[in-house]
């Protein structure tokens, strides 16, 4: 298939470090390639890919200083996307919402994934543009549970990325935003009181008023900030992690380190919330839990699971072959035969 992969501009395609998007369009780009589809990525100039490239930016934004308001990059890019839609079969945006407007006077094969947490204002852009979507957890839709749906679709790795450890350090890992919807507070009160060192893979703001008002206080000896981390370090950091405490606290559209932490063995501690129980299969991969102590008895538990499991379903269920083949099932549904009619209210196909 010819097939348009959309990215957003904010960080490359893939990032070296933070950026979760970005990194699932280029799993998924480097996927559909290898499966032997003609794949073009609209994305900034300094991305990487085997993919044909189209740079809408010279430069991913986050490294332009001060590059100021985003949408004219956007709307270039969408220019850029729309000047000859016959190039493909469809196209797959990764952009919120900028298109749905111009899909509607440019009607083509098209699908969005939406890769966040549905806002309030989703609503109304959905009613009015009806735009083929993809949900990458099915919590996720709930928001929106009448919207046009075409599938969910779980985001996958390649599955060489990460490496598979059989054993064990002696520490729990906590990768993320140091933010209260990621709470980072409960990741260092689930080490401290299971007698675990709690190394943190983020960023840190001191000046945040988060960070000052309920993380400061907690630290000691115990918790280590090892920074941003990428590559061969991340796979180090879960591989080597007796497991990943993911104890998120809001709205979360999927969360990809999860499967990061799978694939290379390492089991999930997780609470019992949003997409969760969808990506870690209790007493399985990992546990859920709704409370800090539930968490603290699970550390207790994680020497009775099997890291070769946890491995195994990444493979089964998070491969990026396995997500780019769902992909593909959607495609074919949407870019029927050219004797289709296209309806322009709405994205969709009928034959005539």
């Amino acid at each position: 298939m010819r097939i348009a992969q959309v990215a957003p501009l904010y960080f490359t395609v893939p990032p070296k470090l933070y950026g979760g998007t970005e990194r699932v369009v280029s799993y998924l780009t480097e996927e559909l390639v290898a499966q032997g589809h003609e794949v073009t990525l609209f994305a900034s100039g300094d991305s990487r890919t085997s993919a044909k490239l189209i740079a809408a930016c010279p430069k991913a934004l986050c490294n332009v200083p001060n590059y100021g308001e985003p949408r004219p990059y956007f709307a270039r890019m969408m220019d850029l996307v729309f000047a000859d839609v016959s190039r493909f079969d469809v196209i797959h945006f990764h952009t919120e919402a900028i298109q749905f407007p111009l899909l509607r006077d440019r009607p083509c094969p098209n699908v969005t994934t939406l890769h966040g947490p549905i806002a309030p204002r989703w609503k109304l852009l959905v009613d009015e543009y009806n735009p083929p979507l993809i949900s990458c957890s099915d919590d996720q839709r709930q928001p929106l549970p009448n919207a046009n749906w075409q599938a969910t679709v779980y985001h996958g790795l390649p599955r060489d990325l990460f490496t598979f450890r059989k054993e064990s350090g002696d520490y729990l890992a906590f990768i993320g935003r140091v933010s209260r919807q990621k709470r980072l507070d409960r990741a260092i009160l689930i080490a401290c009181r299971a007698g675990l060192k709690l190394k943190v893979a983020a960023a840190i703001n001191r000046e945040d008023q988060y960070f000052k008002r309920d993380i400061e206080p907690l630290l000691h000896d115990g918790v280590e900030f090892v920074g941003e981390i990428g590559g061969q370090e991340k796979d180090a950091f879960l591989g080597n992690a007796r497991a990943l405490l993911f104890p998120i606290d809001g709205p979360e559209a999927f969360g990809l380190v999860m499967i990061e932490a799978l694939a290379c063995g390492t089991p999930v501690i997780a609470w019992r919330s949003g997409p969760v129980p969808e990506v870690i299969d209790h007493g399985g991969t990992g546990f859920l839990v709704e409370s800090v102590e539930e968490a603290v008895e699970a550390v207790d538990r994680i020497p009775g699971l099997s890291r070769a499991t946890c491995r195994q379903v990444f493979e089964d269920r998070f491969d990026a072959a396995v997500m780019a083949r769902k992909y593909i099932e959607v495609y074919r549904r949407l870019a029927l035969p050219q004797k289709s009619e296209i309806s322009v209210g709405s994205g969709q196909y009928r034959e005539r």
